[in-house]
């Protein structure tokens, strides 16, 4: 049944706001009955003695403590409503109300229309029933069901539920096709008795929840988890994993010291992450532990398998519990062991292997629930006919072969087999099938039909659901998060991301099952727990949604069904007679000492900082630069202008503190007079420059600081930056400021020493602007140390960007006909005559500021290891490709520098771009250097047999030569003019290969995942022929097909197996494809002598093979006397090698399917943790 709003206008405003969110389907009875069974099962079962790990981990029951995530939570209002109402067949209205009740505060009535809303069944609707006196933009979330109770057996009571965001538009909402009329008044039913029916409501009304003032702990009790850009699935692994209290109490006690950092320590990392959940008010990040994985930004924003990170990381936990008190830990929690075994049927031979496990894989495809795939998983194989096993001293024997279980964990992990290979489409699919799973899972079912006869049967395996993780969305991406009972407890916590709400166990339960669902209802409420959900899974289904016809009110619209994209991935159960010692109390006596002082300490300075930003609006920040800072810094942290303003001494001030206040706070502060200070205001320039504009009057020291900040800073900046005037005298005591005119101007001076490439701040001095340098020449000689008769030059520094503007003063000017003012920079240095310039890399002023602004530290590092610097240089930015190469190849010991190729950084990827620099391709060493918007400091370098110019000109291929008689396989690199044909590439390699014949003839092939794609004509250019994907084989042209005839056929046999345990029809291919010739009326039996000789396989291992014609992936299988010519003559649908004979070997072992030359950086991308 479809949900309608009973109002025909809401439907046009969710489309006009385009807004699509679809809902669940109904459990019909039978599930129902299964689920309530499953619930009524009681079993006894005996106290299992569960390892005690560690003995400084002291474990106590959770029901005895009061762990701050334990508090009880204020549940939202319920009220359940019943309403009997009396000779209904009688009543003329379309419509009836029912009496008000309330939920809470909140004023609620059912509506029913006794004839149907416009349509032949009977509506029902649940309406607020104050809506007309409820202020404007009201608004009201509930969870709602209505049911129609049936008088003669209340089991078949009709119940529909449903949830909503009420308010003045949509203020009554429900079931516009609730059930049949027909079915409603036929009396025998029980639903109308005696012209009486019976309605029921239960009304939850939940709080509006508002995505941004959403308080996860106080609503909760727990905190979620920050996403770094794709690491939802790890924090919901690290939910579940912390939610697992026993494991929690090994991470802190964990050894760690205080001089350990997080970022470098695992255990310490985690240690931090699970206090701060613990204690935290808020979500917590989780940069220090990706940190200390050893990943960077690219493995944040690169999502990876849960169930291969949960391994990982368990394997890193295992090791790094080694020979401390928790060793042993992970294996006591999760590891189980099963024994795989053959026995044969007709003799007396077994053979057993036993095996641990950490998790189990179970199978979806074709399964109704875990039962189903425990069953599967331990089904026995027969081996027999051609697939017989080879017993010791017995030959070939009929066996039995399968797996047992001979204990399961305390902590039982199922990763579900949600993802798949699909061979027809040759990629990687999502299975979505239903799955049901039970919240108690009783593996001793059948009489313990799953336990080998050396497992333990006192120890009974009857599991509770713990958790479930779920991915919404699809093969390419989607997201993780997941249900969790902390204490396994009724209630389930939905932990995604940041957010964590309490949810229903139908939530966590059947709506994760999958499979499909109809559309009950478009609704507007915008469930920011969705938001992430749909952005993958349900772009499709939106599209699909928008397209179909507006619903009609008064019409019965057939439901839509949809795929569920979000499903169950991961379930975690908790076996219960281990559920005493798992689920215990973990407080801060586990948590080591340094620890707590440290989170502890970082908490308070959050809590610091948090209050100085609340504080904000009434403080300023005062930023106070001095001659000190000027000294410290020119020549070594910065190069243009005076100061870097984040690195002088600041001060926070309240902002209606007189600024005369907070001068003589200052000069206590440097030990110096208030009476000797001086403050000028900075200002920023057109041309981007940042200098002292002038001193403060009088009248604005005597305003607050917060008027001064605002008249001075026109940015509005939360800043107020100030440069400290002090006159020191010889003995370096403070003298009396010098009075400041209009005709004075404040010059700044940096020395420039050609020798030493050396620029540090010499002073500072006022002069007349009438005045000329040459009255100033000999101070300038004594700050920088010269004779007084020293002749020097003068340069002002006018700007740094975009481009370095330094330039020559006329000494023979005035300071004002050169346009100096107050705040300028001028640079000096000793005079260099012209003849001596060449002994300077940079002679001047001009040349070194244009170095310094340009020059790069870039680090170059084998194209082979790309993770490790070799060497650095620093180089100018103005620098070409020959610049570069011929200040690498010393350092390389490469005479010819043009023998030097280099790479770019992928500043996203952190790997190599794909293809490397082109020959004089870039004008500069920035150009190199920049990829998007991002600039890198990074250049890879590979050393070539030629040089690169040459080297632009040929196309290099590399070819594998399959030898006719000899099983081998040669990889050549065959490199010749891009011009060049395939003959040439044959006979290039004719010259290099060894040949069965002196006069053989050869051929290229293309092949792709152990098919034949292509045969190349000889006449082919190479140009465009691309080996980085595909695999180019030569091999020789046997002479049979060159004599084929009107009765011969070339045709492709390729090697294959199948997995048993999957779909029948999946075919994987794997091997050495190759031709051969079949003629008419050559029976299978024939082909067969003919295929074994050529392959030279023995008759032990050929008998066990199968032969199969195979079209679009869907295997035939042959028998010896049947003609095989005959199958080939179909029309070919897609190409020669979609119709093939195939070879199936009975190993079906996985072998994964990959291109024999991958692009030269292409890397399969694991979970690692480096550290």
């Amino acid at each position: 049944m479809s949900i309608d709003p009973y109002h025909e206008s809401t439907w046009a405003s969710f489309l006009n706001r385009g807004i699509v969110v679809l809902g669940g389907s109904d459990t019909d009875s039978r599930d129902s009955a299964f689920l309530q069974q499953q619930g009524d099962e009681e079993m006894q079962v005996p106290h299992q003695e569960f390892a005690e790990g560690p003995q400084s981990m002291e474990v106590i029951s959770a029901d005895a403590a009061t762990a701050p995530e334990s508090q009880p939570m204020e549940d939202p209002p319920t009220f359940k409503y019943r309403w009997t109402i009396d000779n209904l067949s009688r009543s003329n209205t379309k419509k009836l109300y029912s009496d008000i009740f309330y939920v809470g505060v909140y004023k609620w009535r059912v509506l029913i229309f006794p004839k149907g809303n416009n349509i032949d069944h009977l509506s029902l609707y649940l309406d607020v029933a104050d809506s007309v006196n409820l202020p404007y933009g009201w608004s009201r979330f509930a969870h709602f069901s209505l049911a129609v109770v049936n008088q003669i057996n209340g089991k078949y009571t009709i119940i529909k539920d449903a949830q909503h965001q009420f308010n003045a538009r949509e203020s009554d909402w429900g079931f516009t096709s609730f059930m049949s009329l027909s079915e409603f008044y036929d009396p025998s039913q029980g639903y109308l008795v005696n012209d009486t029916c019976v309605i029921e409501a239960e009304v939850t009304v939940r709080k509006v929840v508002d995505y941004w003032s959403y308080d996860s702990r106080k609503e909760t009790g727990y905190v979620g988890l920050k996403n770094q850009g794709a690491t939802c699935y790890m924090n919901s692994l690290l939910q579940t994993l912390y939610h697992i209290p026993y494991f929690r109490k090994a991470v802190y006690h964990m050894p760690t010291t205080e001089n350990d950092m997080p970022s470098g320590s695992i255990p310490l990392a985690l240690q931090s992450l699970y206090y701060k959940l613990q204690y935290s008010d808020n979500s917590v990040a989780t940069k220090e532990l990706t940190k200390s994985f050893g990943w960077d930004t690219y493995d944040s924003f690169m999502q990876h398998d849960v169930q291969e990170l949960n391994r990982v990381l368990c394997e890193k936990l295992e090791d790094k519990m080694k020979g401390t008190v928790v060793e042993g830990t992970i294996q006591n929690l999760f590891e189980g062991h099963h024994m795989n075994y053959i026995e044969c049927i007709n003799v007396d031979y077994k053979s057993t292997r036993k095996e641990s496990f950490y998790d189990l894989q179970l199978d979806v495809k074709g399964c109704r629930d875990v039962y189903a795939s425990f069953d599967k998983y331990v089904a026995v194989e027969r081996l027999e006919g051609d697939n017989k096993y080879q017993a010791e001293n017995h030959g070939l024997q009929d066996a039995k072969k399968g797996v047992l279980f001979i204990d399961f964990p305390p902590v039982l992990q199922l990763q579900l087999k949600r993802f798949e290979y699909d061979f027809m489409r040759d990629t990687m699919v999502k299975i979505n099938d239903r799955y049901e799973f039970p919240l108690q899972l009783d593996l001793d079912r059948d009489n313990g039909k799953y336990l080998s006869p050396d497992a333990d049967r006192r120890i009974h395996n009857l599991y509770t659901l713990h958790s479930v993780l779920v991915h919404s969305g699809g093969v390419h991406g989607g997201h993780y998060y997941a249900f969790i009972r902390p204490s396994l407890s009724d209630q389930w916590f939905k932990f995604d991301d940041e957010r964590v709400t309490k949810e229903e166990a139908k939530k966590a339960l059947e709506e994760q099952y999958g499979g499909e669902e109809e559309v009950r209802a478009i609704t507007t409420l915008f469930d920011t727990n969705a938001l992430w959900n749909s952005v993958y899974a349900n772009l499709a289904l939106t599209i699909c949604t928008l397209q179909l016809p507006q619903p009609n009110p008064g019409f019965n619209n057939t439901p839509f069904k949809f795929t569920k994209y979000s499903n169950a991935y991961m379930l975690v159960y908790i076996r219960e007679s281990d559920t005493e010692k798992i689920v215990c109390n973990v407080d801060e006596k586990d948590i080591a000492e340094h620890l707590r002082i440290r989170l502890k300490k970082e908490q308070e300075e959050k809590e610091h900082k948090k209050k100085e930003k609340a504080d904000a609006h009434l403080y300023t920040i005062l930023k106070v630069a001095r001659n000190e800072d000027l000294v410290e810094q020119i020549g070594r942290e910065i190069f243009f202008d005076l100061v870097n303003h984040d690195k002088v001494r600041s001060f926070r001030i309240q902002k209606q503190l007189p600024f005369h206040h907070f001068k003589e706070e200052v000069a206590k502060e440097f030990g110096i007079p208030v009476q000797f200070l001086r403050f000028w205001l900075w200002a920023k320039r057109q041309n981007h420059t940042y200098r002292p504009n002038r001193p403060l009057t009088p009248q604005e020291e005597a305003q607050s600081v917060g008027q001064l900040r605002e008249v001075s800073n026109k940015a509005h900046n939360a800043e107020l930056k100030l440069f400290m005037e002090v006159e020191l005298g010889l003995d370096l005591l403070p003298l009396a400021l010098p009075s400041k005119t209009k005709e004075d101007i404040l010059l700044f001076f940096k020395f420039y020493d050609p020798d030493k490439e050396d620029l540090r701040f010499a002073g500072r001095l006022f002069v007349k602007a009438l005045g000329k340098p040459t009255e100033i020449l000999s101070k300038l000689t004594e700050m920088a140390g010269f004779p007084p008769n020293e002749e020097i030059e003068l340069y002002e520094e006018i700007k740094f960007e975009p481009k370095v503007m330094c330039e020559h003063i006329d000494m023979r000017l005035s300071f004002k006909s050169s346009q100096l003012e107050d705040g300028d920079i001028i640079c000096y240095q000793k005079a260099i005559p012209i003849t001596d310039r060449d002994q300077f890399r940079y002679p001047d002023i001009p040349s070194f500021l244009e170095y310094v602004r340009n020059r790069q530290v870039v680090h170059f590092r084998s194209l082979e290891r790309p993770k490790e610097n070799d060497f650095s240089l620093e180089l100018s930015k103005h620098f070409s490709y020959d610049d570069v190469v011929e200040r690498v190849a010393p350092l390389l010991r490469v005479d010819d520098p043009s023998k030097i190729r280099l790479t770019a950084h992928n500043c996203y990827s952190q790997q190599p771009k794909p293809q490397p620099i082109k020959f004089r391709g870039v004008d500069h060493l920035s150009d190199m250097l920049v990829h998007y918007n991002q600039t890198s400091d990074i250049l890879y370098y590979e050393i070539l047999d030629i040089p690169l110019s040459e080297l632009q000109g040929l196309k290099t291929l590399k070819v594998a030569f399959h030898h006719a008689t000899k099983e081998e396989v040669a990889i050549h690199s065959i490199r010749l003019p891009k011009n060049s044909t395939v003959s040439d590439v044959i006979n290039n390699l004719k010259s290099k290969v060894e040949l069965s014949r002196p006069d053989a003839e050869l051929r290229l092939l293309e092949v792709f995942y152990h098919k034949i794609y292509k045969i190349f004509p000889p006449g082919e250019k190479i140009e465009n022929i691309n080996d980085q994907y595909w695999t180019l084989r030569a091999e020789e042209i046997p002479e049979e097909e060159k004599n084929l005839g009107s009765h011969g056929r070339l045709i492709h046999v390729y090697h294959f197996t199948r997995d048993h345990n999957q779909n029948q029809m999946q075919v994987q291919n794997f091997g050495d494809p190759f031709f051969f010739v079949i003629r008419e009326a050559e029976t299978l039996a024939d082909i067969k002598i003919r295929i074994q000789k050529k392959l030279q396989i023995p008759d032990e291992k050929f008998l066990k093979w199968k032969f199969a014609f195979i079209s679009l992936g869907r295997p035939e299988y042959l028998h010896d006397s049947d003609v095989v010519s005959n199958r080939f003559q179909r029309r070919e649908i897609y190409g020669a090698w979609e119709q093939y004979l195939g070879l199936e070997h009975s190993d079906t072992s996985p072998k994964r399917a990959y291109p024999a030359n991958q692009n030269r950086h292409a890397v399969d991308k694991p979970v690692k943790i480096y550290t």
